[in-house]
């Protein structure tokens, strides 16, 4: 017997392996992806993009002493 040599039929094996998903929930998971795979395609159009509003950034006292001495130029 060789390392390419299986004792299990392919329909064992096939078995083997569709006890596994289930065990493992993978057929949740498959049907999630097919479904993602059937959605429609999100709209690549600036005017379909919902506008998010931009987060404040706190520029700390010493981070812009850092910057001062290193010239950048924090606003």
């Amino acid at each position: 017997m060789t390392s390419y040599d299986d004792a299990a039929t392919l329909a064992e094996m096939h078995d083997d392996c569709r006890a596994c998903g289930t065990n493992l929930g993978l057929e949740r998971e498959l049907a999630r992806a097919a479904r993602r795979a059937t959605r429609p395609a999100p709209s690549i159009l600036a005017a379909d993009q919902v506008e998010a509003p931009k987060q404040d950034v706190q520029v700390s006292q010493a981070a812009a002493r850092l910057a001062a001495a290193l010239h950048f130029h924090l606003e």
